[in-house]
């Protein structure tokens, strides 16, 4: 009996392009999903004559998404004319994708360049029916994607509530390291890098303090700084002011680390309710990160506007009436000058009473009031005294860092004489670019860490503490720039120690705040202040005759 032909078999066969895909990077490292798929549909175009034109392999990316390389490289070349392909074969419609109005989509701009999607499992034609039966299995697939993630979203905040790491890559300034095992998986947790941390400890510091030429950097000048200086991303490349931001307001480095901030598919924020706080160990110690966070809204020009800095009025954006903000007032002839309620002046005294001062006479008591009160040896001294004493307790914390860049050395020394040794006895060939690239890393390793050690100890230098000698030289500096000097530059002293002078009918209160001559002093009253500091614990005048 003759062979029945195949009807397909009639005519020229059919070029197939092959797509596969998995979702997760653990199953394109099993190495099993897709092997399977490709021996199906060999088979499947085996079967019907068709050859295999090309293939596309997606590993480890989710079908929920259109940003696939290699589907967008399959769709480019089906859609460009000419298409080197007739059918598009999948295991099931599910490979393709997972949202059933992408699907749609693209099967209909496949069809309008003559290319057909066919599925090995979901084997369905082209009719009314067909169509209709392949848009509901689209529309299961989306639903179990939707639960799947569901359920897999959730054991991952358990995970994070347990204090465990998800996976994602560790923000710089730590490491992911193995916690503990349960079964068959281990758990991880967040761990301190001490090479990474000793950086963000000294872009905390010069932000803050400056590299002690300055005074406080802002946070474009602190970028250059490092880029200026050879530090470098954990990838090699230069820093970047986006990356920087981003460093000193991640509450992370405080040990407040927050899981679930964000949609993954969309980075848009999520609500507080939805976050997960995960214990981390700190970097930098909670009060620090709040002053950081203070004095960068303070900077921000929404908030403090430039005329409030480059104006030519001594108190703009610090002088009150009850709360009010003050703004200047002149005479009909602009030869008198007022401090007013601007609300009073605004919306009149059923809004504010109102209290008007005359300018000359507010900047001479405030500034009388700062040179007298609070810029002496023995004011500042009594209000530091509690500082002073805290540095000797970092004493125990800075050891411990000390301790750990030690360890680090020595581990990259030991892997390197390692390294050496294997060369020595003939084990390893020294043209081997495997062992170069592994001996230059670990040189590497080491030097950073030998940098990072070497900028810890000096941070033991008596210069970085706070000393009387340091009280003095600060306090001579800021009496002269308080009082002399400028309008622009004295204002720029004055605000760095000064956040609120309130004006009330029987007294004026200057409030003020410690961080601020904590930091300064640390920097011996060499640089500029910027911005006026908010929302930390505040000094203010007493009744008695002091600061």
């Amino acid at each position: 009996m003759p062979p029945v032909l195949n009807p397909e078999q009639t005519e020229a066969p059919l070029r197939a392009a092959l797509y596969f895909r998995v979702s997760t990077g653990r199953q394109a490292e099993s190495d099993l999903s897709i092997p399977d798929q490709r021996r199906q549909a060999l088979a499947y175009c085996a079967a019907r004559g068709w050859d295999v034109a090309i293939e596309f392999v997606e590993p480890g990316m989710s079908g929920t998404d259109d940003r696939r390389p290699e589907l967008q490289r399959l769709l480019d070349m089906a859609t460009a004319g000419s298409a080197p392909f007739d059918v598009v074969l999948v295991h099931s419609f599910s490979r393709f994708a997972r949202d059933h109005f992408a699907l749609e989509m693209h099967v209909r701009h496949l069809r309008k360049a003559g290319v057909r999607l066919v599925s090995i499992t979901q084997d369905l034609g082209e009719d009314p029916m067909s169509m209709m039966v392949r848009q509901v299995f689209a529309l299961f697939d989306e639903y179990q994607s939707k639960e799947n993630a569901k359920h897999t979203l959730r054991a991952m905040q358990e995970n994070a509530r347990q204090g465990f790491w998800n996976g994602s890559k560790a923000p710089y300034g730590y490491a992911v390291v193995a916690a503990e095992q349960r079964g068959a998986k281990t758990k991880k947790r967040l761990a301190i890098d001490p090479v990474e941390a000793e950086v963000i400890r000294l872009i905390f510091r010069l932000f803050r303090e400056g590299d002690g030429r300055s005074g406080p950097m802002g946070v474009k000048a602190v970028t250059s700084w490092l880029n200026e200086h050879g530090y470098r991303t954990r990838l090699g490349a230069r820093w970047g002011i986006g990356q920087l931001h981003g460093i000193l307001t991640r509450a992370t480095y405080k040990g407040e680390h927050r899981f679930n901030r964000k949609v993954w598919k969309t980075r848009k924020a999520k609500p507080d309710a939805d976050h997960v706080p995960v214990a981390v160990e700190p970097i930098i110690d909670a009060a620090t990160f709040d002053a950081v966070q203070a004095s960068l809204k303070s900077r921000n020009p929404k908030i403090l506007p430039p005329r409030v800095v480059t104006g030519p009025i001594l108190l703009t954006g610090i002088a009150t009436c009850a709360g009010c903000g003050m703004t200047l007032r002149t005479g009909k002839t602009g030869r008198y000058r007022y401090y007013t309620c601007s609300t009073c002046a605004r919306q009149g005294k059923s809004a504010c009473q109102g209290r008007s001062i005359p300018m000359d006479k507010l900047d001479r008591l405030v500034t009388d009031r700062l040179a007298d009160r609070l810029l002496t040896p023995e004011r500042v001294g009594d209000l530091l005294a509690g500082l002073m004493e805290r540095q000797a307790t970092k004493n125990e914390d800075h050891t411990a860092r000390l301790t750990a860049l030690r360890a680090k050395i020595s581990d990259s020394e030991s892997r390197l004489g390692r390294l050496y040794a294997a060369i020595e006895s003939g084990v390893a060939d020294l043209n081997d670019q495997t062992l170069k690239d592994r001996i230059a890393a670990a040189k590497t390793e080491r030097d950073l860490a030998q940098i990072a050690y070497d900028r810890a100890v000096a941070e033991t230098n008596p210069r970085a503490r706070i000393t009387d000698q340091k009280i003095a030289k600060f306090v001579e500096t800021m009496r002269s720039n308080v009082l002399t000097g400028d309008t622009p530059f004295r204002r720029a002293y004055i605000r760095s120690v000064i956040d609120q002078v309130e004006v009330d009918d029987d007294e004026i209160r200057i409030w003020g705040r410690k961080t601020v001559l904590e930091r300064l002093v640390a920097a011996s009253g060499g640089g500029s202040p910027a911005g006026v500091p908010s929302f930390v614990r505040k000094w203010r005048a007493r009744g008695d005759s002091n600061l």
